[in-house]
């Protein structure tokens, strides 16, 4: 069993990712019982993802590489929801690789942070362009952002 242990963050400068080439991704959740099920496309590779309930910032994760004509597949007839489109960057700081994501569609002014931990004693760095914390906000889970296609109420934007 493979363990994700992760924090997630609102980004206060969303100018970090200028200069910056990021991959594009759809991505959309088949089930949402406590046990998430994910389809995603990133750039041209399908991944088909099961998460279990988190407990604090940990869950349990399985990630496989699917073919990318079954990803589509899966997003266009068996996400009810649909799916979000955002693009990921990779922004390097002290050691860590911060995941910045910037939302499109309904979502788009939404850019957010995670970051993956090998442990949950591990303070991560604390860069000025990061914004509040949200890992216990399930309104800004994808999961959630993916059920209701828009912006948490209320944003917890920057500006």
């Amino acid at each position: 069993m493979a363990l994700e242990i992760e924090r997630k963050y609102l980004v206060a400068d969303p100018g970090i990712v200028a200069g910056l080439t990021g991959v594009r991704m759809a991505q959309g959740y088949i089930a949402d019982n406590g046990m998430w099920v994910r389809v995603r496309i990133a750039g041209d590779t399908g991944f088909l993802t099961l998460k279990g309930p988190a407990r604090g910032m940990s869950r349990a994760e399985f990630e496989y590489q699917i073919p990318l004509a079954d990803a589509e597949t899966l997003l266009a007839q068996h996400c009810a929801h649909g799916a979000i489109d955002k693009v990921r960057y990779i922004v390097p700081v002290d050691g860590f690789d911060f995941e910045v994501d910037v939302f499109e569609g309904p979502l788009a002014g939404l850019v957010t942070a995670e970051i993956e931990l090998a442990s949950e004693d591990i303070q991560p760095p604390s860069p000025a362009w990061l914004g509040a914390e949200v890992t216990a906000d399930l309104r800004y889970s994808n999961s959630q952002l993916a059920k209701t296609r828009q912006l948490p109420s209320p944003a917890l934007l920057p500006g």
